[in-house]
């Protein structure tokens, strides 16, 4: 398998490919704002913006830095725009949109080649005379950017200008400049220390060689064009200190570094070895997952898929706070339960990183509160939300996926306790109506306007699918919980029987209670007055795709069918089939218009994991389940480059949304890679 550039890519090669983007293409200035690059630093904090180099996005910096680790981001050094002097003439290398549609400066014309060297976005700008190449990626585990300027051979001798534009803010906001303040900078060895404020964070620039030459002013009222789609504020105002500037000569290199790491000293090595170190770690992410099947037909433009989808999965994998975690998506999510538990055996197991998983799982264990785990981990460090009625249940699923693959009898000795109190509290009933329901052993859940499932979207308190009552996957996952639990309780000499005997009669009255005669397939909610809900959504596929499935046979057939004839995209499972009622094909306006299509048609990558595994068990038909994969290849061209989107629209052509990079969108396609992947993927 080869990537663009003729190198070895295959989790297991030496170096990781190029992922490149049609230089045809970048002279469209709409396409390259709508194309994402994306780094992160094992910590919550991350580095992103666009192709063209304008901040579409609130969320966009240079430097986001995660000051509680993995949450509390903060935007400090929104982006750099660089110029380049040769010759006697200046070219301005960057680009910024304004509020009233101006472009200024136009940088993106110079735009000649852009690509990822791994997971490392790179830029070349060609001006008459010189090029410049430009690299930027982040220290693993620490709140560190830098930037590797080259001029290419054969260039003219240039003088390199560097603007940087700064702020201290939550991610979630946006800047207001005040002309009569300005950010309080002072000089350091190699550059400047920036503390905006009195007691606001400090973070420090610095170039490897040249000087900084201070004045300061404020850039107003830039545009952030995704925000103004979404109904969110779209303005903000940066801060630009001065520039750093340097002499370049063909082939030399400046690095820059921004970081709110103490850093005042210059400890932070400024050379070479940074880009190396970072190339090696990445190298090593793949060999670790070499046992992947290679890919008989790259891309030339985009490498393997195998490959690429190892190194976005690495970026959600974060450690803080004292405990192993998952970031559910970037910009703007962080980690939360449920998301960490779907995605686990992908992102880390499909890839070799058992170690991970295993602390991973250990942590959850140790949140196991009344039964329940956390849904979500706030963006301020608070405690824990314990709002999801499947969190719990998914950790069932991510620990049998574990020990299927490693006989960590340790392991589950250590964390047998807290299955174990999951189940007996959901037996004995938990928190927002959580119970099961001694009449039919099904698992109930909910009250009016609470949203404990998956598909827990809200507006103005009013939960858009509340499936209050017995939704259809709350009661597999149950299932598999108690299958699961007896299997673990037998490993570890402790009586079964109990578990089992209640599984046997889950899965009798599941069939009885769920089936839909006249339709084939299953109703999605058992409502509380114990009439069904016959909406067609994805959720039933877990009755089938579960290491322990309740639903096999013909009946999984019929179900598998329904699902693949009216929720099955290119690009992942409808969350609704279309023509029925509420039914949303776009996902666009405002945040309330928004979250009303979010779960009600919706397209979403996740799902093919479960789909996969429910198509594999029915019909054994690898090359179907091969054929998943095919249509990403071209997504790792848009959106979030090298990664996965949250989701899509349920109408053609299925126009991608939400988080450029979502952490179970990527691990469903690890699964399924690892699943059917191999000779004639």
């Amino acid at each position: 398998m080869h990537g663009g550039d003729g190198c070895r890519e295959v989790p297991g090669g030496h170096r990781p490919a190029t992922l490149s983007l049609s230089p045809s293409l970048l002279r469209f200035l709409d396409a390259i704002l709508a194309r994402e690059w994306l780094v992160t630093n094992g910590l919550g904090g991350y580095a992103s913006g666009t192709v063209a180099g304008a901040c579409t996005r609130r969320y966009h910096g240079l430097l986001v830095a995660a000051l509680l680790p993995p949450v509390r981001r903060a935007v400090l050094v929104a982006k750099v725009d660089e110029a380049l002097e040769v010759g006697g003439r200046r070219f301005e290398l960057g680009t910024n949109e304004y509020h009233d549609g101006t472009i200024d400066p136009q940088g993106y014309t110079y735009l000649s080649a852009f690509h990822l060297d791994g997971a490392i976005p790179v830029w070349r700008y060609t001006v008459p005379g010189a090029s410049l190449e430009r690299a930027v990626w982040m220290a693993h585990g620490e709140n560190s950017t830098y930037i590797r300027y080259r001029l290419a051979p054969r260039s003219h001798p240039a003088r390199l200008i560097v603007r940087p534009y700064l702020t201290e803010r939550d991610y979630h906001a946006t800047t207001r400049g005040d002309p009569g303040r300005a950010l309080a900078v002072t000089p350091v060895p190699s550059g400047i220390r920036v503390e905006p404020w009195p007691g606001a964070v400090p973070y420090t620039l610095r170039m490897s060689r040249g000087a900084f030459t201070t004045g300061g002013t404020w850039y107003w009222k830039l545009l952030h064009r995704v925000e103004r789609a979404r109904g969110l504020d779209d303005l903000e105002d940066l801060y630009v200190p001065g520039t750093f500037e340097a002499e370049l000569r063909p082939k030399d290199e400046v690095m820059l570094l921004a970081t709110s790491e103490p850093d005042t000293d210059g400890r932070s090595p400024l050379g070479g070895a940074a880009y190396r170190r970072e190339r090696a770690r990445q190298g090593a992410l793949l060999r670790r997952a070499r046992h992947l099947p290679p890919d008989p037909a790259p891309l030339p433009e985009a490498g393997g898929l195998a490959a690429r989808l190892v190194l976005a999965a690495d970026q959600f994998l974060v450690r803080g706070r004292g405990r192993r975690s998952v970031i559910a998506g970037y910009p703007w999510f962080t980690d939360w339960g449920r998301d960490a538990l779907i995605a686990l055996p992908g992102l880390t197991l499909a890839t070799g990183r058992h170690r991970e998983a295993r602390e991973i799982l250990l942590s959850l264990a140790g949140t196991v509160d009344e039964g329940m785990l956390p849904n979500r981990f706030p963006d301020d460090g608070a405690p824990p939300e314990y709002t999801s009625a499947d969190a719990a249940l998914w950790y069932f699923c991510a620990l049998e996926s574990y020990l299927a693959r490693v006989p960590d009898r340790p392991l589950l000795k250590r964390v047998f306790p807290a299955v174990a109190e999951i189940v007996r509290r959901y037996r004995a009933g938990t928190r927002h109506g959580i119970h099961v329901d001694p009449r039919d052993g099904l698992l109930a859940a909910g009250a009016p306007g609470l949203a404990l499932t998956w598909m827990d979207a809200r507006v103005g308190g009013r939960a858009i699918t509340p499936r209050h009552g017995k939704p259809v996957e709350l009661s597999a996952l149950w299932y598999n919980a108690l299958r699961a639990i007896a299997r673990w309780a037998a490993i570890l000499d402790r009586e079964p029987d109990a578990y089992d005997a209640e599984a046997a009669r889950l899965r009798e009255a599941f069939a009885a209670r769920f089936v839909n005669p006249a339709d084939g397939y299953l109703y999605d909610v058992i409502r509380p007055d114990g009439t069904p809900d016959d909406a067609l959504r994805p959720n039933q596929i877990l009755a089938l795709s579960l290491p322990h499935p309740v639903v096999e046979g013909a009946l999984a057939r019929t179900v598998l069918e329904a699902v693949t004839a009216r929720l099955l995209t290119p690009l992942g499972l409808r969350s609704l089939a279309p023509g029925a009622p509420g039914y949303r094909g776009v996902y666009r306006g405002g945040p309330a218009e928004r979250d009303e299509a979010y779960h009600q048609g919706t397209v979403w990558p996740w799902w093919l994991g479960p789909y996969a595994v429910a198509l594999l068990r029915v019909t054994g038909d690898r090359a179907r389940a091969r054929g998943l994969l095919t249509p990403f290849r071209a997504h790792l061209l848009e959106a979030g480059l090298g990664t996965v989107s949250e989701i899509f629209d349920g109408d053609p052509p299925h126009r991608p949304h939400g988080c450029i990079a979502q952490a179970w969108s990527v691990a469903a396609l690890l699964e399924v890679w690892e699943l059917a992947g191999g000779d004639g993927a």
